[in-house]
């Protein structure tokens, strides 16, 4: 079962809002929980560009070489000094440790989804070592118990998972394959998000009409990762407004991009644009909020 503190919505906004101006920025800075930074290291400024356009979910592709855990998309390209403490766990820390009101829900922690492109045990191990330092702010999983804080780390690509099912206490979870999502999962505290490619669901790229048959498969595959209590992404979408509108219409919890002005706007424009809710957010006791 999730442990969560009382909160309220304008709680969050209040701590989010001072979280992300001790970045110095210069304008208001409006959390987009539905944000997803694909990619996030290729930015001039990894993290601080994301974090300063309000996005809440930041990728990183991970390789371990010689203990080091380096942040590179393919390993010519390896850069041994961008790891991942240094790009993203350290700064991580030294901004959230300064933020009052700790108390948060699934819904409004900050996800690293850390996508390990080398061996899964030998770079899972090597991460675990240096996990415990970073303990005030990352949510865990004790025996079965989640915990959420102001960081989830979420693993992904080749995730050791019966490694991560063995351990009773840990500081990541794992994210699933949207196309074999089960809600009947033994495990349902382990997964907070499930993900595929794109194009290996939907063939339409916004224009025209999206076929009946792709539009009925995104839906009962978003309904089973929410019953499951996992929010859904989808990478290598199409980048424009049209296919984004159709996502989240679907359900679709988490827009992937590499154009964080672009979908900024989008979100920005699209809150403006909607009638405020009058219904109050709700989360399951045991999932993780949508």
């Amino acid at each position: 079962m999730i442990n969560i503190r009382p909160f309220t919505k304008r709680c969050f906004l209040l701590a989010a809002g001072t979280m992300l101006l001790t970045l110095s920025v210069s304008s208001q800075v409006v959390p987009l929980p539905h944000a997803f930074a694909h990619n996030d290291y290729w930015h001039k400024r990894p993290l601080f560009d994301a974090m300063e356009n309000g996005f809440t979910h930041f990728e990183a592709d991970v390789y371990l070489r010689r203990s080091r855990l380096v942040v590179a998309h393919r390993p010519p390209l390896l850069k041994r000094k961008h790891t991942i403490e240094g790009l993203y766990l350290k700064p991580l820390l030294y901004q959230l440790s300064n933020v009052e009101g700790q108390a948060q829900t699934p819904l409004d922690t900050m996800v690293l989804m850390i996508d390990i492109k080398s061996n899964g045990k030998k770079t899972y191990t090597a991460l675990r070592k240096i996990l415990n330092k970073y303990k005030a702010i990352l949510s865990t999983c004790d025996k079965g118990k989640v915990t959420i804080r102001n960081l989830t780390l979420v693993l992904t690509g080749h995730r050791p998972m019966q490694q991560l099912k063995d351990e009773e206490s840990r500081y990541v979870f794992a994210d699933a394959d949207l196309r074999k999502i089960n809600s009947t999962e033994d495990a349902p505290e382990m997964y907070t998000t499930a993900s595929c490619k794109y194009s290996d669901l939907i063939k339409w790229r916004g224009k025209g009409e999206i076929t009946a048959t792709e539009k009925e498969n995104l839906l009962q595959l978003v309904s089973k990762a929410h019953r499951n209590g996992s929010k859904v992404r989808l990478w290598g979408s199409p980048e424009n407004e049209t296919v984004w509108n159709f996502l989240r219409n679907c359900g679709v919890d988490l827009i992937n991009t590499d154009k964080l002005v672009a979908l900024k706007r989008f979100f920005i424009n699209k809150a403006n644009n909607t009638p405020s809710p009058t219904t109050t957010l709700t989360t399951t006791p045991g999932k993780f909020g949508k």
